[in-house]
């Protein structure tokens, strides 16, 4: 097996579109959905990764990030009524759309 110089291969590599390309911020792989702050810390969830959303009179629960033997996590967003967290789950879908009307080839 002959092996190119690195002089050679060197340019193609840099002319070369990149194997991954990065993705933006609104994607359906990265589409962050902010959750209430707590303790002063605002956490943002990716909606690429959630698996479930429980939507109940007192909370909107979104499980995520989850595998096998129990890996996933929750996120919990308390609510006073069905209305509100029906509306909740309007702007996750909102949210979700978004991300998915910026990113080429996908539908909402």
């Amino acid at each position: 097996m002959k092996c190119l110089p690195l002089l050679l291969v060197l340019p193609a590599m840099l002319l070369a579109p990149p194997l991954i390309a990065a993705q933006d911020a609104g994607s359906t792989s990265f589409c962050p959905f902010p959750l209430p702050a707590e303790n002063g810390t605002q956490r943002s969830i990716n909606l690429g990764i959630v698996q479930y959303i429980d939507v109940r009179a007192d909370e909107v629960k979104i499980a995520f990030g989850g595998g096998n033997l129990g890996s996933g996590h929750e996120a919990r967003i308390p609510v006073q009524s069905r209305d509100e967290a029906d509306a909740v789950l309007a702007r996750l879908r909102q949210t979700a759309a978004r991300c998915a009307q910026s990113t080429p080839g996908v539908k909402p």
